[in-house]
């Protein structure tokens, strides 16, 4: 049984039943878990047992795991910063900041590797330009070179931890006030601009070796009518044209308010994988999770299972063995300067 291209999410600790036969659908693809899902790293890592021994491949299990105020897992994890405190690091020392975002990146990957997690839907790489309260904190920088850098540091820390890593929200959510899980946001900005600035951190982190990418649902006026998870204008003549990527690419959620604008949820699947997604989410709704299952249940696409295999945890360090590392010991100091000074002046 291969991957199918749907990833869902669950209701509670542990598997029902009715989620069992979800999951051995053979469109389900994936699992996302949410704070719901996590009671003790104990009970998250015979979750996610039992998810993996599901079926071969093993389903891909996924988490926002950013730091900051997002943060799925928190009791017996390490408390992250947000990714703005490093950017904050890097004006007042760039050799520091980049040391401390490398050392937490393979943290927050082998804290969830440890718990049989296969990936963390991070870093966020939209710019810090104020204008967007819904990613704010979770920019790195407003600079989009400072945010390309910073972003590579912690994906090298990310990639040393065994794990791959996901960059959102291509093109860049940061030039739209509004939160798109509740409105529909629009971006009348030149296609120039966004191509010269919002891209760059794109362009050079795919050029490092970025396994995948999450699209913005966010209309970019002057380039394309559709949101960018539904255009083939932004993901194929763009990311995989004109960036040449040849890694994932995940819908965001396909529940949030604006990828209503793609019509009907089994629509929404449809058009988002016809543009060029591999993999699409649907969460906080098992009923219209069953009914794009349900639609989907011939589809196939062999370049998307290849290239979703590679997503796959590739090593993890037991827990004990872990929190006697090295690693681990240094990356908990880089965390408390932050618990030291958390504010670091943030102007958001």
């Amino acid at each position: 049984m291969s991957h199918g291209p749907l990833m869902l999410d669950l209701q509670g600790v542990e598997l029902t039943n009715q989620e069992r036969e979800l999951l051995l659908h053979p469109a389900a693809g994936g699992v996302i878990l949410f704070r719901r899902n996590f009671e003790t790293p104990d009970q998250l890592n015979r979750l996610v047992s039992s998810i993996h021994a599901l079926r071969e491949p093993k389903l891909l299990v996924a988490v926002d795991q950013e730091g900051g105020r997002v943060q799925r897992f928190c009791e017996g994890f390490t408390r992250l910063p947000p990714a703005a405190w490093f950017g904050r690091l890097y004006d007042d020392n760039p050799h520091f900041a980049l040391e401390a975002v490398q050392s937490i990146g393979w943290l927050m990957a082998s804290e969830l590797l440890a718990e049989g997690i296969d990936f963390s839907f991070a870093p966020v790489l939209d710019l810090g330009t104020g204008v967007s309260e819904v990613i704010g904190d979770r920019a790195f920088h407003r600079n989009s070179s400072a945010v390309a850098e910073l972003a590579h540091a912690w994906i090298k820390g990310v990639h040393a931890a065994g794990m791959a890593a996901v960059g959102k929200h291509f093109p860049g959510h940061g030039n739209v006030s509004e939160d798109s899980h509740l409105a529909l946001p629009v971006d009348r900005r030149r296609r120039e601009e966004i191509l010269m600035d919002d891209l760059l951190p794109f362009r050079r982190l795919i050029e490092n070796g970025m396994e995948a990418v999450m699209p913005a649902h966010v209309i970019y006026a002057m380039a394309s009518p559709q949101l960018a998870g539904f255009s083939s204008y932004w993901l194929k003549q763009i990311l995989r044209g004109e960036l040449g990527f040849q890694g994932v690419i995940f819908s965001d959620d396909l529940s949030m308010a604006a990828a209503g604008e793609a019509g009907s949820v089994t629509s929404r699947a449809g058009a988002a994988l016809e543009a060029g997604c591999d993999m699409v989410l649907v969460c906080n709704d098992q009923e219209s999770a069953a009914k794009v299952l349900d639609e989907l249940k011939d589809y196939s696409d062999p370049a998307a299972q290849m290239r979703l295999i590679r997503m796959h945890g590739r090593r993890k360090l037991k827990r004990e063995k872990l929190h006697t590392d090295k690693r681990w010991k240094n990356a908990v100091e880089m965390v408390a300067c932050y618990e030291s000074n958390p504010i670091l002046e943030l102007d958001l």
